[in-house]
């Protein structure tokens, strides 16, 4: 299927309904460090009492555990009352010998990921996930690390591209259409299979996650977002604390072995000289910029404390000086061509 000739996207639906801030499930999945099941809940009673409606997951945070402790909280609350989106591509086989100890070492989970794109692994995969949240259904499902950073996958990434191709794209297409979902797209952290996804298919949403960030953003301003506003699609801004290293974690992203590179640590020590002389909090700061983007219709930074989850919130209450924003433009530490206000779409 090529743009020409697809049919009208409907990522409208994003744009009208998904609210400006959610809550991502790595942190609660214990990719980081251990969270036990209480702080977890403690987390989400947190989320939800601050206002928080949209909750995004995976299979893959802790290896079904994030989806697990998402549906002991919300499988109590009315299931109109909330969006939630989760991922396909990886299904969780339990296994006594498998890898969860690699993969995830805090989250002491029996299963094994098995990696399958295709059209029935996209349904077994939404039926195993409602069965772990313990709800009836899905409002956005994202393929998730179908991209050239996966090292995990099985064969080249474009070989897998192209079973999704035949396989999950035109199955989510049909879910989107039958009413069963409300939207689909690709969760990745690199552009390459977002603006591929979007020639050779009709999704509607996609989670742009690691891309958009005081760091690192000019490659989603210049090639994405112009593809992805042609099209009238929209984006759920992910990562954009690099993980929390914008918020002074000695990690960027989520690689917690490779060492990171000294200019992120000079950016990072330089939008905190500007951010300290201007009273901002760094943090503020970030997901604020990320929801700027006229495509951009949520941020969802995840939490492990009620703390995090309660700042990040009120993080977009805050009024940011236009004189912050015109100072990391001077010193070219953001892109000139970077929005620094609200663009509704």
């Amino acid at each position: 299927m090529t743009t020409e000739s697809a049919p009208k996207t409907h990522g409208n639906w994003a744009q009208q309904h998904l609210p400006e801030i959610g809550l991502g499930g790595v942190a609660i999945g214990n990719e980081f460090e251990y969270v036990s099941d209480e702080a977890a809940q403690q987390t989400l009673e947190a989320a939800w009492k601050a206002g928080v409606r949209y909750y995004d997951v995976s299979p893959w945070y802790g290896l079904g555990l994030a989806e697990r402790r998402y549906g002991h909280f919300l499988h109590n609350q009315k299931r109109d009352d909330y969006f939630i989106s989760s991922k396909v591509g990886k299904l969780l086989r339990a296994s006594k010998h498998n890898k969860g100890a690699e993969y995830y070492p805090h989250a002491h989970s029996p299963n094994d990921v098995i990696f399958d794109y295709t059209a029935d692994g996209v349904r077994r995969s939404i039926e195993d996930s409602l069965q772990r949240l313990g709800i009836d259904s899905l409002d956005i499902v994202f393929v998730h690390d179908l991209s050239p950073d996966n090292k995990l996958l099985p064969t080249d990434w474009q070989e897998q591209f192209a079973i999704a191709e035949k396989g999950a794209f035109p199955e989510l297409s049909k879910l989107r259409d039958e009413g069963i979902i409300k939207g689909w797209g690709l969760g990745v952290n690199c552009p390459e299979p977002i603006l591929k996804c979007i020639d050779v298919a009709d999704p509607d949403v996609f989670l742009l996650a690691s891309q958009y960030s005081l760091i690192d953003h000019e490659n989603a301003l210049k090639n994405v977002f112009p593809k992805v506003r042609e099209r009238n699609m929209a984006l759920v801004m992910g990562s954009n604390l690099n993980a929390g290293f914008l918020s002074g974690s000695d990690r960027y992203n989520y690689d917690q072995k490779k060492p990171i590179k000294p200019e992120y640590i000079e950016k990072r020590d330089k939008l905190q000289a500007i951010a300290r002389q201007f009273d901002v909090e760094l943090r503020t700061a970030s997901l604020q910029f990320a929801l700027f983007p006229d495509v951009a219709v949520s941020v969802i930074p995840g939490a492990r404390t009620p703390e995090q989850v309660t700042e990040n919130v009120e993080s977009l209450t805050v009024q940011i000086p236009d004189g912050f924003w015109q100072a990391l433009k001077e010193q070219q530490l953001i892109d000139a061509d970077a929005p620094t206000t609200r663009m509704k779409p």
